[in-house]
């Protein structure tokens, strides 16, 4: 955060309250113990000690007491209703003397070979036990002044067992089949049947589309085949009972493409959690996210669970989008809001996108071929944020609750989603560097939230030999990076039938092998020294939670993916060492209220940018692409006072997308506007250059070679 010296409500300035937060990290438990006005005594003539600082500082006890709603949280696993209400409120206890604020009670039961100890008829999520028994956790958390979150289904991604793989509700994908046609042949036959078979529980597939493109090899790659986007042309009209007569033209080789929607039949991670089987929803439609609320509202959410949400109540959770499919992930609607988004019809671009075991199948000319791409993926971005997120936001806060979120793992912006949770959060076990917390942390703060969330301490293998200094050490880095609030991997309920000492550990055995992270609890033996390391988490929470969070320079981002690992080209290598400090934004995050310049500051009432910096897209081939709307808001910035630096050959840019007429000359004019303004630097990414000093702001930016893009996100 900038603009240290800055005094808070509390009187003191936030320069001297973060050296105050790193007295309390060094260990000086004597003054979080001093009653609240006492000052510890200094020698006559010296210096006040560190803690006696400290001391005066905190008379309030603000620090040396953060409440309830700063502690940090547990993710408590369950063996889905298989647990005793007695042993759930000892647990609420335990957790609630460590000095932990919260808990999320998540499904996880990796661990059982033997899944039919857990009679999931009966104890299964979302039956009357299950929710009697989270009744049980409520009421205790209530009395105890702690919260509880919920998983928005069993395990992840979100499901619920009130629908089946072929219903509208359920996730679905796009299968193509297809078959090679020699020039001047006829093919007469059954239309090509989806190269991947179906999942179990799909029962239902339909023909949607068939289609007929020639073979361009000068279009392919290593793995994909190339087509000529001139040549496709729509066969479906031929298609009678089921086969297709279709003779290809004499030029060149031609191939048949079948396109089939149905039912991914994905079920939730380590199942069955319930039975019937719950079934992954729609993520891309309001089916999908009413499926949720309609199973909730008829199943889960009884008179006495309605009543204690609203008294102990915290957030209602979703996990990462691990959203899997041998295909292309879809949804009914998407064609009308591809052409309503993009005003081209998406139909015959479909080759370019469709997928076949994650990997791409065919391609036209590679500028096209990344265009329709990204504007394929916008459009998922878009259907993800309108259907999913914001109606289960809208309900959530009905039932008193916050939605929290982990908003990645599809090619989808999670910049622009952490914009609209009420509490993004991001992983200490997927994230691969600090700039993937930096692009929620942009989100959260460009939106003026305050929380942004960490999944933390899972470690592959971690289990029964994670260290409390391990675990303090990889999350020192992401607090640096924005996160500020810390929910704990994991503890474990107490037992399971048939499992041994020392007692159920959700993760381990894991495929025979020890597990992820640490099962913490009492019959852990450090557990006796968590109050100490719960008390120095709620210190830093309480000091990142206070105030407002700010940064030196907002990266813009073209394509808001994160959990990459990639970073920013000068300011994560060369910048973070000078003091510099950065976050993402992405094109959304442009027309939130905030997005204003006022005294050469960018959202000077939020994160308070001295400086924005754009390069080419790491995910597009690091071409240079703006949007025309997006180039025109950046030259309203700088006109109104904001600088900016501009990486690589902006004077021939083009939009990401497919263009409309004209649209590439006028990014082009604007452009050339923008880059005749007083406060644009314009860098070459071409051979050694002598530091670039930033228009406004302290620090040297430095070139340093930008990391090369990952294949596939």
């Amino acid at each position: 955060m900038s603009d240290a010296d800055a005094q808070d409500d509390h009187g003191f300035t936030r320069r001297r309250l973060l050296r105050t937060a790193a007295v309390a990290g060094a260990g000086t438990a004597l003054a979080w113990s001093t009653p609240a006005g006492t000052a510890l005594a200094a020698s006559p003539g010296s210096a006040a000690s560190p803690a006696s600082a400290a001391a005066q500082v905190d008379r309030t006890g603000w620090l040396a007491h953060p409440g309830r709603p700063v502690q940090p949280r547990f993710r408590w696993w369950w063996p889905d209703g298989l647990v005793d209400p007695r042993e759930i409120r000892r647990e609420v206890d335990q957790i609630a003397d460590a000095g932990f604020g919260g808990v999320e009670i998540a499904a996880v039961t990796h661990s059982l070979d033997d899944k039919t100890v857990l009679h999931v008829a009966e104890n299964g999520w979302g039956t009357p036990v299950w929710t009697a028994r989270v009744e049980a956790a409520l009421d205790q958390a209530a009395k105890r002044g702690i919260t509880i979150d919920l998983t928005a289904g069993p395990s992840w991604p979100t499901a619920v067992p009130s629908i089946t793989a072929d219903s509208e509700a359920a996730v679905k994908e796009l299968a193509h089949g297809s078959v090679q046609v020699a020039g001047g042949a006829t093919y007469t036959g059954p239309v090509p049947a989806p190269l991947v078979a179906a999942a179990s529980g799909v029962t239902r597939q339909q023909l949607v589309l068939v289609q007929a493109a020639r073979v361009d090899t000068a279009n392919s790659t290593r793995k994909e085949t190339g087509l000529s986007f001139s040549s496709v042309r729509d066969l479906t009209g031929q298609v009678a009972d089921g086969s297709i007569s279709w003779t290809a033209p004499p030029d060149g080789e031609w191939v048949l493409i079948a396109y089939w929607l149905r039912g991914s039949g994905q079920t939730p991670e380590s199942g069955p959690h319930t039975s019937p089987t719950a079934y992954v929803v729609d993520h891309f439609s309001e089916a999908g996210a009413q499926a949720v609320i309609d199973f909730w509202e008829a199943h889960i959410l009884t008179a006495p669970v309605r009543r204690l949400l609203k008294k102990a109540g915290g957030a209602l959770f979703e996990d990462s989008l691990e959203i899997e499919t041998a295909a292309l992930q879809w949804t009914p609607g998407l064609p009308a809001a591809f052409e309503k988004h993009c005003g081209y019809a998406l139909e015959p671009y479909l080759p370019a996108v469709i997928l076949s075991k994650s990997n791409q199948v065919f391609a036209f000319d590679a500028a096209l071929t990344r265009q329709v791409r990204h504007d394929f993926w916008e459009t998922v971005s878009r259907l993800f944020d309108d259907h999913h997120v914001a109606v289960l936001k809208k309900w959530a806060h009905s039932l008193g609750l916050k939605l929290r979120m982990q908003p990645y793992g599809l090619q989808t912006d999670a910049i622009a989603t952490a914009s609209i949770l009420d509490i993004p959060e991001g992983e200490s076990l997927g994230f691969k560097n600090l700039d993937d917390y930096r692009c929620l942390a942009g989100g959260r703060d460009m939106a003026g939230r305050t929380i942004l969330s960490c999944e933390s301490g899972a470690y592959t293998g971690g289990a029964y030999n994670t260290t409390w200094q391990k675990f303090l050490t990889t999350m020192g880095g992401a607090y640096a990076a924005g996160v500020n609030q810390t929910v704990v991997h994991g503890f474990s309920y107490a037992t399971t039938p048939g499992v041994k000492w020392p007692g159920y550990a959700a993760f381990t055995p894991y495929h025979g092998k020890v597990g992820y992270g640490e099962s913490w609890g009492p019959r852990q033996p450090t557990w006796q020294h968590v109050p100490d390391i719960s008390g120095y988490l709620s210190r830093i929470h309480q000091v990142l939670q206070s105030g407002t969070a700010r940064a030196d320079v907002a990266v813009f981002r073209q394509t808001g993916y994160t959990a990459t690992g990639i970073g920013a080209s000068w300011f994560t290598a060369s910048g973070v060492p000078l003091g510099w400090t950065h976050q993402f934004i992405s094109a959304p995050l442009l027309e939130l209220p905030g997005a204003k310049v006022s005294g050469g500051r960018l959202a000077p009432q939020g994160p308070a940018y001295k400086a924005l910096f754009i390069e080419g897209d790491f995910f597009s081939g690091s071409a240079c692409t703006l949007q025309v709307r997006d180039a025109e808001r950046l030259l309203d910035f700088t006109k109104a006072g904001l600088p900016i630096v501009m990486l690589g050959a902006w004077d021939t840019a083009t939009v990401p997308g497919l263009p409309a007429d004209g649209e590439n000359e006028r990014l082009q004019t604007v452009i050339g506007e923008l880059l005749t303004q007083p406060r644009v630097r314009r860098v070459s990414g071409q051979g050694p250059r002598p530091p670039a000093r930033c228009p406004q702001g302290r620090g040297i930016l430095n070139k340093t070679t930008p990391p090369k893009p990952p294949k596939n996100i």
